[in-house]
């Protein structure tokens, strides 16, 4: 946090020093352009003056020219650093060239030309960019040599000494006034500038962090204007309207798509009567399933001038919330099973006892295998009970030498080929076993139960055709199997993809949306991981799941509710 915290002081710092640095060198620059047109200036009145039979001071020419090279030489070539910390010594020569250069003239002076009006451009140079002690400094320096200047001029026994003592006072007045007028002014404008630049850059930030929020909504967001043009959509927007960024950059026409004609009759419709709407639409494509949508509709507020009012619209998935209400369901419906487990619990065993004693006492064979039936469904019972308690409280850990292993190539060709005899399939399916007889952290039943499931949804969704289902295993790593199951069935949706492994989720309306949720549940439990891919075999596109299994000298298994007798 410290190291963060000091990072950002110095961003802050440097961000600090370059917006001086912008400010002061555009100042600068117009500062010393004034100083080469004044001084050129100077040097065309000269000749100006001599054109119109004014007799030439070759001094006075002589310091103009010199004036306007030594201007030429700081606009071009020097950089002085801001006040600040340290002094930089040009600042004392570009100020002090301009009071010597403008005290020669006005000591030279042999025409009617007044220069101590010139005073006033080092002052308002020292005043708008460097402290006030320069700025004073250089009032200072002015009025001494305007003092000096008159009082030379008393020695010289000059008949206007009172006159230009009155003069020198009274420019010295002013050029102390101008300084410090022009250096608050300069503080304040500064402050205003970075003020103003401080608020662009945390707006800035702001937006940056609200386009942010945007993009990782699980909503979708639009935002429309009137004319029916969307000027931007988050990813998830995109996703349910099925929209690419490349085939659709922002901003572009809502109406593009027939598909989407609900969305623009909801858009008329909100701008028509100025008030929020919600409907539930249904986006029918070429190609995909219809999907039904949930859309809220809000108006921007326009009463802050000429800015255009815009509709906001957030696109929800109704399949997915109709998810997380079943999963909601679920949850509820796991507590009561619960408490309702307990109850059982004790009659139960009342059951069981009494039958052990009513079978002490029974000698006729028919009858010890009605009491054995009883027992056994007892047990089952129990175990039932067992497995829904499980679900409510934390899993314990069993040790390793209690986890059950077996050879996956054995019991993946075993149980497929049960599964293809039971569902008539074996000219479809494909076994290829490449485990080199790799023992791996799963018990058999667990086993069966994750295939069976993961090959009854391959077989829902194939073609049909000949090898069109594959169960194969092969060696990823050093005592690591992998176990996949593939079929050549059309590519899953983005939105299947993001939930396949939720409960209740489907996209079958028959389908309990079960299957894939236990053989996750089945796979955390030993530790093995199971995933979903788009792959191609035998120059065919299709889906596979596959399951990668960890080592079982490796493994130490938690305990996990099996659902099987649950939903048996």
């Amino acid at each position: 946090m410290l190291l963060w915290r000091n990072r950002a002081k110095n961003a802050a710092g440097a961000w600090e020093s370059e917006t001086a640095q912008g400010s002061f060198g555009r100042l600068w620059g117009v500062f010393m352009n004034a100083r080469v047109a004044i001084a050129a200036v100077l040097v065309i009145l000269q000749k100006a003056l001599q054109a119109l039979g004014t007799p030439l001071n070759h001094w006075t020419l002589a310091i103009c020219i010199a004036y306007l090279g030594a201007a030429l030489v700081v606009r071009l070539w020097a950089h002085p650093r801001p006040p600040g910390s340290t002094f930089d010594a040009l600042w004392v020569w570009t100020i002090g060239v301009d009071v010597m250069a403008f005290s020669l003239l006005n000591f030279f002076q042999a025409s009617p030309l007044n220069y101590t009006p010139l005073f006033a451009l080092p002052v308002l140079l020292a005043s708008v960019l460097g402290p006030i002690l320069l700025a004073f400094g250089t009032a200072a320096s002015v009025t001494l040599l305007l003092l000096a200047d008159a009082a030379w001029s008393s020695i010289q026994g000059s008949a206007d000494v009172n006159a230009r003592l009155l003069q020198a006072a009274l420019s010295s007045s002013g050029f102390f006034l101008v300084a410090l007028l022009a250096n608050q002014l300069a503080v304040r404008l500064a402050g205003q500038e970075k003020l103003t630049k401080k608020s662009q850059s945390a707006a800035r930030m702001q937006i940056q962090v609200n386009e942010l929020v945007v993009a990782t909504l699980a909503e979708g967001v639009l935002v429309i204007d009137d004319n029916g043009f969307v000027r931007s959509a988050n990813p998830a927007a995109r996703r349910l309207l099925a929209a690419q960024e490349s085939a659709y950059p922002a901003p572009f026409r809502l109406a593009a798509q027939t598909a989407w004609q609900p969305l623009v009759e909801l858009m008329q419709h909100t701008f028509a009567q100025q008030l929020a709407h919600e409907s539930n639409i249904s986006l029918v494509q070429p190609g995909l399933n219809a999907r039904r949508l949930q859309v809220h509709s809000r108006l921007t507020d326009s009463s802050d001038g000429p800015h255009e009012s815009l509709c906001v619209m957030f696109l929800q998935d109704l399949r997915e919330m109709e998810a997380r209400i079943r999963i909601e369901k679920l949850a509820a419906m796991g507590r009561m099973s619960a408490a309702v487990a307990h109850e059982i619990r004790n009659p139960l065993a009342a059951i069981s006892q009494a039958n052990a004693l009513l079978e002490e006492d029974l000698h006729d064979a028919g009858q010890r295998q009605l009491t054995a039936m009883i027992g056994q469904n007892a047990q089952r019972l129990a175990k039932i009970v067992d497995e829904v308690l499980n679900i409510s409280r934390a899993q314990q850990e069993i040790p390793a030498q209690q986890t059950a292993s077996l050879r996956l190539d054995e019991a993946a060709r075993r149980i497929a080929n049960d599964w293809a005899r039971q569902n008539a399939v074996a000219g479809q399916l494909r076994i290829r076993t490449d485990s080199a007889s790799t023992e791996v952290s799963f018990d058999d039943d667990h086993l069966r139960r994750l295939m069976l499931n993961l090959l009854d949804n391959a077989l829902r969704y194939t073609s049909g055709t000949a090898q069109g289902l594959e169960v194969s295993t092969q060696l990823v790593a050093p005592g690591q199997a992998r176990l996949a199951v593939w079929s050549d069935g059309q590519p899953l949706e983005e939105t299947v993809q993001t939930h396949l492994f939720e409960p209740f989720f489907s996209s079958e309306s028959r389908s309990t949306g079960l299957g894939l949720y236990i053989c996750r549940e089945l796979c955390e439990r030993y530790g093995a991981q199971i995933g979903y891919q788009r792959v191609l075999r035998e120059n065919i596109q299709g889906n596979e799941f596959f399951v990668v299994f960890q080592p079982a000298s490796q493994r130490l298994r938690t305990e996990l509710p099996s659902m099987d007798s649950v939903l048996a």
